[in-house]
C-alpha cells in the first residue's frame, strides 16, 4: 500500500511566509506529526539566492531590481540565483528520504521524472542536459542526444533547447524542503535579466510560450500532483490550509 502525500494549494503565497511554513512543516515531518507534503503555489516577484549564487548573476545590482518591484532575498537552498513570480508554478515537498535509503540524488532524479512527465502530459517535449541543471524543452531527438553532451551549451545559447522547470533542494536530517519551479503563464522578462541558475546565456521558455496560449494552472497542478505520486508512489490527499496550520488567508 502507497504511502499517504498530503497536497495543499496555497494561491499566491510572499516568499518569506512560504519559508515559515516549510520550516514548521518540516519540524513536524521530522516528529512523525504528519505525512509526507507537496505545497503547490506561486510567489509574488521574487529573486532568490541559492547557497551557490555569485554577484554577477544580479548584474544590475540587488537596488535595481527592487526598483523594479522584484524582492531580492537569500535562501537556504542549493543552486543560484533564479527567478519566482505569478503565473510559475512552485512545488515544495517536505518529504521524509527515508523510504529511499537517504538518497537526495535519486530524489532530485525524482523531480526532473516529475517535471518531464507533467510537461509531456500536456504536450511539451522536456528533458534533461548533462552537466546543467533543470528541465529542457526543445526536440525530444535533441534531448535524447545531448543528455550527456558537455556541448549542448551551443544548443542552449542558440535557444534550440530553453529552460522550463528548476529545481533546488534542502535536506534537513533526512527531510527535504525547497524543490522545484516550473514556468506555466508567467512573464519571461525578469529572467532576462540576470543569470538564470548561473547558465550564461540560458533561454527561458514556458508552457504558455510553448504552446502558444495560456494554460489553465489548475488543471496543470492536478497533473503535476498526479506525476509526484505516480513518482514517488505515493496515495495523495487534496488537504485546506487550515489542516495545516495555515487558517489566516494567505495574499
Amino acid at each position: 500500500m502507497s504511502a499517504e502525500l498530503w497536497c495543499a494549494r496555497l494561491g499566491q503565497v510572499p516568499y518569506g511566509a512560504a519559508r515559515e511554513m516549510q520550516t514548521r512543516l518540516e519540524a513536524e515531518r521530522l516528529d512523525g506529526e504528519v505525512p509526507d507534503v507537496l505545497l503547490l503555489l506561486e510567489h509574488p516577484p521574487v529573486y532568490t539566492k541559492g547557497r551557490r549564487a555569485e554577484p554577477a548573476e544580479l548584474g544590475m545590482g540587488e537596488d535595481w531590481y527592487r526598483m523594479q518591484g522584484i524582492e531580492v532575498t537569500e535562501t537556504d537552498r542549493g543552486g543560484r540565483v533564479t527567478y519566482h513570480g505569478p503565473g510559475q508554478l512552485v512545488g515544495y515537498p517536505i518529504v521524509s528520504l527515508a523510504a529511499y535509503g537517504d538518497d537526495v540524488t535519486a530524489y532530485i532524479r525524482g523531480l526532473e521524472r516529475v517535471m518531464i512527465g507533467s510537461l509531456g502530459d500536456v504536450g511539451i517535449s522536456a528533458g534533461v542536459i548533462g552537466g546543467l541543471t533543470g528541465v529542457w524543452a526543445g526536440p525530444k531527438e535533441l534531448l535524447q542526444a545531448t543528455v550527456r553532451d558537455e556541448e549542448a551549451a551551443v544548443e542552449v545559447t542558440a535557444g534550440t533547447l530553453r529552460k522550463i522547470g528548476s529545481i533546488g533542494v534542502h535536506v534537513n536530517r533526512g527531510v527535504t524542503t525547497h524543490g522545484f519551479a516550473m514556468n506555466v503563464n508567467n512573464d519571461l522578462q525578469p529572467f532576462e535579466w540576470i543569470v538564470p541558475c548561473g547558465i550564461e546565456g540560458c533561454r527561458m521558455t514556458s508552457v504558455c510560450r510553448e504552446l502558444g496560449a495560456e494554460h489553465d494552472m489548475a488543471a496543470f497542478m492536478d497533473v503535476v500532483a498526479k506525476r509526484f505520486c505516480e513518482v514517488y508512489d505515493r496515495d495523495v490527499t487534496d488537504v485546506p490550509r487550515e489542516r495545516l496550520g495555515l487558517a489566516a488567508p494567505v495574499a
